[in-house]
């Protein structure tokens, strides 16, 4: 699970200083847009609006951006129709990937992720390739300098999380869908500042590349990063962490 959710932590650190600042805004007004239209405007009802609210938050992006993204979901202000779509395939080394996108143009979007999948030496499967070997969790990460096990272990375990995984330098926090706000509730009421919560896509099991594949999946993802079509993607790839620690 390292892999996966130590990209992820190194996406959420470099967001707010990284000059792809405006590709991250327009990712979270999609996803608020779309989360609005499919479940209304009112984040109290509305657990995708809520969890794509305190993403936009966590980056920073403005309210009334939010509020506006939110209007066009309801309808109240025109906007752009936008399709969900999930590809899976394989990447380098034959790793599993799942990528969420959201677009207005399908064609466009998978002559992209095509493109992307073919360049890192990869290929996108057919419907339910890869999807099988992944679960919805809800994952919060805290690293070690601002908290310590036994705090973590009593306040998870007592909100409803599922487990605890000690990576290098954090304590991961697993829950289901369901509990995930729960949890995240009690870490935010004892103040313990996490570098990343979000409801995710964990996979059961780690492929680990290392060498020149875990350089060309470094490459891959922050590809799929760069488009503007992808919101999320997961893979169950194992990057030792002397790979990351290089970027």
């Amino acid at each position: 699970m390292s892999g996966h959710s130590k990209w992820s932590t190194i996406k959420h650190k470099k967001g707010a200083a990284d000059k792809k600042r405006g590709k991250i805004f327009t990712k979270l007004i999609k996803e608020i847009t779309v989360a609005a239209r499919m479940g209304g405007g009112d984040p109290d009802a509305n657990p995708r609006l809520r969890h794509a609210l305190s993403s936009a938050n966590s980056q920073n992006l403005p309210k009334d951006t939010a509020q506006r993204a939110i209007k066009k979901g309801t309808g109240d202000l025109e906007g752009v129709e936008y399709e969900e779509i999930l590809y899976e395939g394989y990447g380098p080394g034959g790793v599993a990937i799942l990528v969420e996108c959201l677009t207005d143009n399908r064609n466009r979007t998978i002559a992209d992720v095509r493109h992307i999948f073919g360049k890192a030496g990869g290929n996108v499967g057919t419907d339910g390739c890869v999807a099988w070997m992944f679960d919805k969790k809800g994952l919060i990460s805290v690293a070690k300098e601002n908290s310590d096990e036994d705090t973590i272990m009593e306040l998870a375990l007592d909100a409803g999380a599922e487990d605890i995984i000690e990576e290098t330098d954090s304590f991961d926090i697993i829950t289901s869908p369901e509990d995930y706000d729960a949890v995240k509730d009690a870490i935010d009421a004892a103040q313990i500042k996490y570098e990343l919560a979000e409801i995710t896509m964990i996979p059961q099991n780690m492929t680990k590349v290392d060498g020149k594949e875990a350089e060309q999946m470094i490459k891959f993802m922050e590809a799929l990063d760069d488009s503007d079509d992808v919101q999320k993607f997961y893979s169950n790839a194992d990057i030792p962490d002397e790979v990351f620690d290089s970027l």
